[in-house]
């Protein structure tokens, strides 16, 4: 260009071409081909919000198999060729199946297209071929994810059952309680109380009743159970 029309200012030609008359983003340095660093961005992103779908599906596989949740049956749905009754998370399973592959390819994307030998190979050229594969995969397992998670119901009397079984979790509380008031050694005494061993009300009831605090803190603590000992737990899930 600047051996056949010197006079042209081409930076400024090419920039008015981009933005004003195609209406893209203006990239002045480059090299010898567009940058692909936007795109593993993109891609670091989209992995990173799988991840955390990913994790949120195998607690939801593992809820589903110690019974905190129940499954909606769904007429002519199949969920074992051997046993007729069951009904597995096979939503959450094809969730966790899908982004894996998505992001096994949505990882070499973002790995592979940053790097040209010599900027100017073509091997972008074939990766990129995948863009849309890894992404698709992505979606299904977000539409199935949904789907599994419209089929749920609490097993509230699970809950309730678990958590009525597991007294020594007010240990923490308790211990935290016995520091502020000054008692010595408030964990290990806790510690040797529950740990190991299941402990129920009554004796719990007992050892905050033998504590040397106030009145008032003592009877926070006897007042509280596995069920209401969840903080501002609520509070915070509302703002998420």
């Amino acid at each position: 260009h600047l051996a056949a029309y010197p006079e042209l200012d081409w930076e400024e030609f090419a920039r008015r071409f981009v933005t004003e008359d195609l209406g893209l983003d203006w990239n002045p340095y480059t090299i010898q081909i567009e940058p692909h660093d936007y795109m593993a961005e993109f891609f670091h992103a989209v992995m990173r919000a799988n991840t955390v779908l990913l994790d949120f599906c195998r607690d939801l596989w593992s809820y589903i198999a110690i019974g905190y949740f129940r499954q909606r049956t769904v007429a002519g749905e199949i969920g074992s060729s051997t046993m007729p009754h069951k009904v597995n998370p096979i939503d959450f399973e094809n969730a966790e199946g899908n982004l894996g592959v998505a992001n096994a390819l949505l990882d070499h994307l973002a790995a592979k297209l940053p790097v040209s030998r010599w900027q100017r190979d073509l091997t972008d050229s074939t990766v990129l071929r995948t863009l849309g594969v890894g992404l698709a995969h992505s979606l299904v397992a977000y539409q199935s994810c949904l789907k599994g998670i419209g089929k749920l119901e609490v097993d509230t009397a699970a809950l309730g059952a678990d958590l009525d079984a597991n007294w020594e979790v007010l240990a923490e509380p308790i211990q935290t309680v016995m520091r502020r008031h000054g008692i010595e050694q408030p964990y290990e005494q806790l510690k040797a109380l529950t740990r190991g061993q299941r402990v129920d009300r009554e004796t719990l009831r007992a050892f905050i009743a033998d504590l040397a605090i106030p009145e008032e803190a003592k009877r926070r603590l006897l007042a509280l159970t596995p069920a209401s000992y969840v903080g501002n737990a609520a509070d915070q899930a509302r703002r998420v």
